[in-house]
């Protein structure tokens, strides 16, 4: 009769689907995820959902507040601004601003923040000196005076905003971009393709961009908040998206001056949205560094 130490043990079964249990429900970001997509609905489906013109008002229905307060009616739930424009449909078209500007401009950075960080990584010698050298210089000056500068030089428009952030902020990329490559290109992946003849631009983009990438959606959800936030002061401060398309920075300019006379939802409206928008967005970012991250995972 076989004891139990004769009993053959069989291997438990290997585990199944890794990649997938990565990202576990259990630590997933459901709040933020829930705001950034009720705020992307809005900005995407803003002509439907919208009761109201955002531009146009009735001065007889000046600084009426929220439904909630007296005064208030439900015609418009959020009250109305200094014009009798509907504070509600302003914030919906406010949240397609923010997105379009905000996701445009951080992809534009991150692709020339990408490029650019492959080439002083990779190629070295000169190359490497001027791009970081550009960078270092970029990186010397303040973010948010430096856009005000060329936003005061280019004039006022959303596009012109997003070229703005974009040519403001790829040196976030770049740097750590080019950090990435210098590691990768002592991998034994990267010399076996030197020595199989691959050409320099052959291997930057079949070898060394799949394995950045991920750094580089990692940046992007972290610097989207950034770039909202910059929109929002280019906007308060009037070079940023001109009068009177709506945007929740030009929002908070024109209520300012009702705060202190108790016209508060001008102001703690476009601020909340900014304020959830942003922490949303920092917060999926953190939650995508830690699970892109093999050494923060622990593999």
């Amino acid at each position: 009769m076989s004891t139990p130490a004769d009993v053959i043990r069989l291997p438990s079964p290997a585990p199944r689907f890794t990649a997938l249990r990565t990202f576990r429900i259990g630590d997933f970001p459901v709040i933020p995820v829930l705001i950034l997509g009720v705020i992307t609905f809005a900005a995407i489906f803003a002509n439907l959902l919208a009761p109201h013109n955002p531009e146009v008002g009735s001065l007889a229905a000046r600084f009426k507040p929220p439904f909630w307060l007296a005064g208030g009616s439900t015609e418009y739930l959020l009250g109305t601004d200094q014009l009798g424009r509907d504070v509600l449909s302003r914030l919906i078209f406010g949240a397609r601003v923010s997105m379009v500007v905000g996701f445009t401009a951080v992809m534009v950075a991150g692709v020339i923040g990408t490029v650019l960080g492959i080439m002083a990584g990779y190629i070295g010698g000169w190359v490497d000196q001027v791009i970081m050298r550009l960078t270092d210089t970029w990186l010397a000056l303040p973010a948010l005076t430096f856009a005000i500068f060329l936003a005061a030089i280019v004039g006022p428009s959303m596009w012109n905003i997003v070229i703005i952030l974009g040519a403001v902020y790829w040196t976030r990329y770049a740097r750590v971009i080019r950090g990435e490559v210098l590691s990768l290109k002592e991998r034994e992946f990267v010399r076996l393709a030197i020595v199989a003849g691959c050409s320099k631009p052959t291997i930057m983009l079949r070898h060394i961009l799949p394995n950045v990438i991920n750094s580089a959606i990692v940046l992007a959800t972290l610097m989207l908040g950034v770039v909202i936030v910059t929109e929002a002061s280019l906007s308060f401060l009037g070079v940023g998206v001109p009068p009177p398309e709506p945007a929740w920075g030009l929002m908070l300019s024109d209520g300012k001056q009702g705060l202190m006379v108790g016209y508060w939802w001008l102001t703690v409206f476009p601020g909340g949205c900014i304020v959830l928008m942003v922490l949303s967005a920092n917060l999926i970012g953190d939650w995508l560094r830690v699970k892109l991250d093999p050494q923060l995972r622990q593999l």
